[in-house]
């Protein structure tokens, strides 16, 4: 049977909540490096804390929490994350608030994988793509709306205001699930070394290398976007906000066209093109974003094209092993957070010593890196066979 919209769109919610908990840093970098006294590289170490803390934490509490029923579940990962935010916005030093970021990432390491397996669960074959990619609408919606809007109360509310709100939208969905959710029975106990043992397809470790590198590659660029629109347009304050609507749209986009176009084609040819369209965009985003209104349409673009490399990804992943696509999706969430956390210390670097307009052409390279594992992770056979759907040919 089909997901229900409304069943989706409550699942969206949540993300939308843990996406802009995640995300909101790199709007708030400003505001941390004045209220903290702290560097723009160890401001952008709390987005490092949040992902690793994810990537390390999403299969451990996936295995702990594997009997749990699902809706039960969801509430408790967003009450963590809510509860992650109150305590950032009381934290009273950077310590503090690198700690509270890890409460946080606890949660959306929860809720992100199990969320797309139920929608993936609750649809037919052919709608998989478009069920995972209505989920993570509201994680590019948090890109859309949140992080902006994060931008703009920063000076405000600070940014403890900023997380105090993030916090209470968290609660709030917690709540929408809770009442509009229907309960899910957990998918079949699996211990620890099981959820690992399925990665053993050589296929399914280069689809996860390649999520990797494309999520480090990106968010090397839009951790220090401020100082990268800086250096190469010459923008800041409340036009950052604005380009970063842009690429949020643009995000938007970009998840719902990817989601379409995989139910259509499969994995290969999506994944394909949009590796090369990040490449060529990462690479001429220096030359070409010089003005506010050529920034506008090259993150725009980026946007859509970066945003478009999740479902088919997922889809793969997910017609690999059919029987544990909750495990995969759970390990492709790691993967995603450790490629986030890998952007803030990789992004750090050559921010210090190459400078900001460097960031965009060392991700191209970056993404030409995970390109070179989509190759492998595309192909049809391997050495360790498992089913593989007609779609993703």
């Amino acid at each position: 049977m089909s997901t229900p919209v409304p069943r989706t769109a409550v699942l969206a919610l949540g993300a939308f909540a843990v996406g802009t908990s995640g995300y909101v840093v790199a709007g708030l970098l400003p505001a941390l490096t004045g209220e903290l006294a702290v560097s723009e590289t160890a401001a952008a170490q709390l987005v490092t804390a949040f992902a690793i803390a994810y990537a390390v934490g999403s299969p451990l509490f996936a295995a702990a929490t594997g009997r749990w029923e699902r809706r039960r579940l969801l509430v408790a990962a967003l009450a963590v994350t809510g509860a992650g935010n109150v305590f950032a916005a009381l934290a009273p030093d950077y310590t503090s608030l690198f700690a509270a970021r890890v409460v946080t990432a606890i949660g959306a390491a929860v809720f992100t994988p199990a969320a797309s397996a139920v929608a993936a669960e609750l649809s037919p074959p052919q709608r998989r793509g478009r069920a995972v990619a209505l989920v993570f609408g509201g994680l590019t919606f948090a890109l859309v709306a949140g992080v902006p809007l994060g931008n703009l109360l920063a000076e405000p509310l600070g940014y403890r205001g900023v997380f105090a709100l993030v916090a209470g939208f968290s609660f709030a969905a917690a709540c929408a699930v809770r009442v509009l959710l229907p309960p899910v029975a957990a998918p079949p106990a699996v211990s620890l070394a099981e959820r690992f043992a399925v990665a053993r397809d050589p296929r399914v470790l280069a689809v996860l290398a390649t999520t990797v590198f494309g999520c480090l590659a990106a968010f090397s660029v839009y951790t220090f976007i401020t100082p990268v629109l800086g250096a190469t347009a010459g923008v800041s304050g409340s036009a950052i906000s604005v380009l970063l609507v842009c690429y949020g749209v643009g995000a938007a986009l970009g998840n719902v066209l990817g989601g379409r176009v995989t139910d259509r084609w499969g994995s290969r040819r999506p994944v394909y093109a949009v590796i090369v369209a990040i490449v060529v965009i990462l690479a001429l985003l220096p030359v070409v974003a010089t003005t506010t209104a050529s920034a506008a349409v090259v993150l725009f673009l980026w946007g859509v094209a970066t945003w478009s490399f999740n479902p088919p990804i997922q889809h793969r992943l997910i017609t690999l092993a059919p029987s544990s696509a909750g495990l995969l999706l759970s390990l492709n969430a790691s993967a995603i957070y450790l490629g986030v956390g890998l952007s803030g210390v990789v992004g750090g670097l050559v921010l210090r010593h190459g400078g900001a307009a460097l960031l965009p052409e060392i991700a191209a390279l970056l993404t030409v890196v995970g390109g070179v594992f989509a190759v492998f992770g595309l192909r049809e056979r391997a050495s360790a066979p498992a089913p593989v759907s007609a779609q993703s040919r």
